[in-house]
């Protein structure tokens, strides 16, 4: 296999799993911690998404078979879940939340919604499912490395979201939230129509 399907396979993954359009997200998630916490909430969501990866790289969709999900049913669960959490960001209610709470409870996004649907989500998990199919371990290898390159790059963006959120400030951090968590809505709606379509029931 030549550099070119390399290549190939990291810009699927980039433009999939979107690094610069989740530094953002980050932030907006993260808002208000620290940076200790803020840097172990980015490299377990980061760790977690490479684990889940791998798990769908070399088993494949055996994994989704084996208990009984497909990949549309899949989407259509993530999609309904990252709804939720758009809710939370457009009206406050995670902020109010963190308010109410002790710092040892605040709740930890780490796993949902970073690390599955944003990082692992299903686009990517069908990426690494479709590059590795059928390939030899060699290349199997290589695409399980390009995976790893690209959220290294995530993982670069979320250590560096303190200073994005100096830049825009409080008054700008809530505007981004609330921007983003629309997109966050049109995003899960989308994964939902794409897992109907898979069913054929929509257009």
């Amino acid at each position: 296999m030549d550099l070119t399907f390399y290549i190939s396979a990291f810009v699927t993954l980039f433009v999939v799993i979107d690094p610069v359009g989740l530094a953002p997200i980050f932030v907006a998630l993260t808002a208000g911690e620290d940076y200790r916490r803020r840097r172990a909430i980015a490299l377990r969501a980061c760790g977690l998404a490479v684990g889940l990866l791998i798990l769908f790289g070399v088993l494949g969709d055996a994994v989704l078979e084996f208990i009984g999900i497909s990949l549309p049913a899949f989407r259509i669960a993530g999609g309904i879940l990252l709804f939720l959490t758009a809710l939370e960001m457009l009206f406050e209610r995670r902020t109010k939340r963190r308010e109410d709470q002790a710092e040892d409870d605040r709740p930890d996004p780490s796993v949902f919604p970073l690390a599955i649907p944003l990082i692992a989500g299903p686009g990517a998990i069908a990426s690494m499912i479709l590059l590795t199919s059928g390939a030899i371990w060699q290349v199997s290898l290589g695409v399980h490395l390009v995976m790893v390159a690209v959220i290294g790059v995530v993982l670069v963006f979320f250590l560096a979201a303190p200073l994005l959120e100096r830049a825009l400030g409080k008054t700008g951090i809530n505007v981004v939230t609330r921007l983003l968590g629309m997109l966050l809505a049109a995003l899960s709606v989308q994964f939902v129509l794409d897992g109907l379509r898979s069913f054929n029931l929509t257009g």
